[in-house]
């Protein structure tokens, strides 16, 4: 994938993204406070050409990068966690799309005539970690199950997909369903969100992230022709650009919360110990970034060892941004509990980081077991 200097259509993206990160957090706090979605953001996002910027050169895009998208989604961000999260499943399918097709070439120029008409949304509708969305947990939780049975040489698609984030905005969706054909068989089903059938039901009642919108969608019959399903059991989305892009627009939050910080703050200068609290934060926040953006341009080169340690920084930058919030809140007060200021809701939408694909335990287990597996190999003089 290409850089700045060689694409003129990313340069000018770029150029634009201090703008649109200005607008999005000037209406934040409005779509927080009343759930809503936001079409006038997701729109400026478009307008600057942001939400296409993963589209390969293949496909006449500017085929951008892992390192380029984790500091744009990490700038939106600090403008609108919800219309970043929203955003990044798009911009990873079509990340993926140009690392690894599967979707047909037909269904796929579809979709991107859709992204010249206007903001062309993709939902990801399946395994946990490839949602933006938290994954629902807890016994009053609806069951996420979809399967598809043939009518001909079509499909029919019925069932639930729990927190679908920006499920009423969606161009396309990504489904993973049971097919029935042999036990535990699945494939991907690719679905326009306006198709007959598919019903939106406004569940999302959340601390944060609320203006994402993240309902449920159900499916009653739909239909799907044999042209849009794809049988693979591969991954939808790279694993190593789910473990970079997600955690960027987390510490986008925290950045936001940390300048708040400093313009409510205005420490004197012997304040010593408030001034090593700062210190504390930005030192977390400069080491989650930077190992973030490293991590993204090794994999950008093809470092073939960069994708075994993505998910330890992920823990790294989910930490770093949950833990930099809250110290802010510890640091200001009771003004930061107070809805008059947008730490609060900064508070609350950087929770949202602990719910994001794989917990922090099962990712933790993983580097144990990947730890203990090198471990004997070097024992083994291997």
């Amino acid at each position: 994938m290409t850089t700045a200097a060689r694409h003129p259509a990313l340069a000018d993206a770029l150029a634009r993204l201090p703008r649109v990160v200005d607008l999005l957090a000037a209406r934040a706090e409005e779509h927080d406070r009343d759930a809503c979605f936001p079409y006038q953001g997701i729109e400026a996002v478009h307008e600057a050409g942001l939400l296409t910027l993963t589209v390969s050169e293949r496909y006449g895009g500017a085929g951008c990068g892992l390192a380029d998208t984790v500091r744009v989604l990490t700038e939106l961000g600090r403008g609108d966690p919800s219309v970043a999260l929203v955003g990044a499943l798009t911009l990873l399918t079509h990340a993926q799309q140009a690392l690894a097709p599967y979707w047909p070439e037909a269904v796929y120029a579809d979709l991107l005539a859709d992204s010249v008409r206007g903001p062309a949304l993709i939902g990801v509708l399946g395994p946990d970690d490839h949602r933006a969305s938290p994954a629902p947990a807890g016994p009053a939780a609806p069951a996420a199950e979809t399967t598809a049975r043939r009518d001909g040489q079509d499909w029919r698609l019925t069932g639930r997909a729990p927190r679908v984030a920006g499920a009423e905005a969606l161009a396309w969706m990504v489904v993973s369903a049971r097919t029935g054909e042999e036990p535990g068989q699945t494939a991907l089903f690719l679905v326009q969100g306006d198709a007959p059938g598919v019903q939106i039901e406004p569940t999302w009642d959340q601390l944060g992230l609320r203006a994402t919108a993240s309902h449920d969608v159900l499916f009653d019959d739909v239909l799907v022709g044999p042209e849009a399903v794809v049988h693979t059991s591969a991954p939808v989305l790279d694993r190593s650009w789910l473990d970079l892009a997600l955690p960027a627009v987390h510490l986008g939050v925290a950045r936001a919360a940390r300048d708040w910080l400093l313009a409510a703050l205005r420490p004197g200068p012997q304040d010593g110990r408030l001034h090593a609290a700062l210190g504390g934060i930005e030192v977390d926040l400069v080491t989650a970034e930077e190992l973030l953006h490293s991590l993204a341009r090794r994999i950008d080169e093809g470092d073939p060892e960069g994708p075994a340690r993505t998910a330890a920084a992920r823990i790294v930058a989910t930490r770093a941004a949950i833990g930099a919030v809250e110290q802010a809140v510890a640091l200001s007060g009771s003004a930061g509990l107070s809805r008059a200021h947008p730490l609060e809701r900064h508070f609350r939408d950087v929770q949202h980081a602990r719910g994001h694909g794989a917990g922090t335990q099962d990712l933790l287990a993983e580097a144990g077991r990947l730890a203990l597996l090198r471990g004997g190999r070097r024992a083994n003089g291997a």
